[in-house]
């Protein structure tokens, strides 16, 4: 078949396990899926063979650094749409800490129509809370909301919403619009420095330390200030034992309150750090096994939501320098599916089904998009992955597909491979092989 395949194209899908159940065939026609069932045929379609693959409904990504505008030498919104095409995904949420902020109505509609213009999956913007990140005064939340990228996720992320006051009023402006305010969770004063997880690790390198209090403190505040307000907040990439049980406290007390948790926080633990290897200095810092255990525990359970890549792209020279001067972050849009496989689907913390809840349902569910995240029935959006689970071999640069090369897991063995990903249609991968280009597409996710 010719790669990059129209949105009008048809396609019959046969014999895919749905959520890792029953097999069944799947017709696409139109940028939807007209037909699900056994023994189908459909006369002029493109047969796609999915013995044995997975099918899932294409992943969304709730916390995604695209650094356009600005840092384009580490990421475009072209480039990063390839990359969370090649790992499964059909819709992205573009964190706003660009340059200039994505905290005007302007600047993220500007996001959007370079996303529709590379057309491998849906960039939604996510406003900035406050202006410029600065944590002063509030940003243009309600043209943001209003504008034509429909923005209902704001977050300073990089930074912390630490001004109780501004929290405040934030989570109160965005129940105007059913918004919700995602925060990152780190007192900037405890953390002043910081290299690593705060602990023995830490101590026998010398390295100055970030403690759990510094992310449990600010989600204990926030979680109180939601309830008083009676709004919904979010919380980045949670990872410590401690923010598990906080979640687990605030949820039982009935707080509209969600959490994330990053695939390599479900994965890595600090005692890679001894390499002084800056791929693996992340903010929050990767932490102990017991938070490891937790973190995993609580994704299971529903106390953690979601998982999300917080996919952060950095120029070579950012990373390839010693540990103290190196750039915070990690790729890991390509990667997310297969850790996720092997940290939670191998140890049996969760079924196909529960990969498909945590990676695609909630997420689009918390950004408010009625047409991402839908289960693969009749008339949904043709926006699916297909995965092969008996797949397992290294991860290697040839798996990465944005302008960074970043990656935490280069050379270590992952399980599984995302064979094929539709995006309302139109094939972005095929058996395996990006497509080269994809026509623009319009409309909502």
């Amino acid at each position: 078949m010719t790669l990059g395949q129209a949105q009008g194209s048809e396609f019959l899908i046969r014999g895919a396990s749905i959520e890792g159940g029953d097999a069944a065939d799947l017709v696409i026609s139109g940028g939807v899926i007209v037909e699900v069932g056994t023994g189908l045929s459909r006369a002029g379609a493109t047969v796609v063979d999915a013995d044995g693959l997975i099918a899932l409904p294409g992943l969304v990504d709730l916390h995604t650094h695209l650094r356009e505008p600005g840092s384009e030498a580490a990421e475009t919104i072209l480039t990063g749409s390839r990359a969370a095409a090649a790992g499964g995904f059909t819709t992205v949420f573009a964190m706003p800490n660009t340059s200039p902020v994505a905290d005007t109505a302007g600047v993220v509609e500007q996001e959007l129509a370079l996303g529709e213009a590379a057309g491998y999956v849906h960039v939604q913007p996510i406003g900035a809370v406050t202006v410029g990140q600065k944590g002063e005064r509030l940003a243009e939340l309600g043209a943001m909301a209003s504008s034509r990228a429909r923005v209902r996720v704001f977050s300073d992320d990089g930074s912390c919403v630490f001004d109780p006051l501004i929290m405040r009023r934030a989570l109160e402006y965005v129940k105007a619009f059913d918004g919700v305010v995602a925060q990152h969770a780190q007192d900037p004063r405890l953390t002043e420095g910081a290299q690593m997880n705060e602990g023995t690790v830490s101590a026998e390198l010398g390295l100055a330390g970030w403690p759990a209090v510094a992310e449990e403190s600010i989600i204990a505040r926030d979680v109180l200030l939601a309830e008083h307000v009676g709004s919904r907040l979010h919380v980045c990439h949670l990872s410590t034992a401690g923010s598990v049980d906080i979640i687990r406290w605030a949820k039982k007390r009935g707080v509209n309150v969600t959490a994330e948790v990053t695939p390599h926080h479900l994965l890595l633990t600090e005692e890679l750090v001894r390499g002084y290897d800056a791929r693996y200095k992340v903010n929050p810092p990767l932490r102990r096994d017991e938070d490891v255990k937790a973190v995993r525990e609580g994704l299971a359970d529903g106390t953690i939501d979601i998982v999300a890549t917080d996919h952060a792209p950095h120029p070579d020279e950012n990373k390839t320098c010693e540990w103290q001067a190196a750039a915070h972050g990690m790729v890991g849009l390509e990667s997310a599916l297969r850790v996720v496989h092997a940290a939670m689907v191998e140890p049996g913390l969760l079924d196909w089904e529960g990969v498909a809840r945590v990676m695609s349902l909630t997420p689009a569910r918390i950004g408010r998009l009625e047409n991402a995240g839908t289960r693969l029935v009749s008339g949904a959006p043709a926006s699916l992955t297909l995965y092969d689970p008996s797949a397992a071999r290294p991860f290697t640069r040839d798996d990465l597909r944005g302008r960074s090369v970043n990656s935490p897991y280069l050379g270590r063995e992952l399980p599984g491979e995302v064979r094929w990903t539709f995006f309302r249609g139109a094939v972005t991968v095929s058996d395996g092989v990006l497509t080269p280009e994809m026509a623009p597409v319009g409309g909502r996710a």
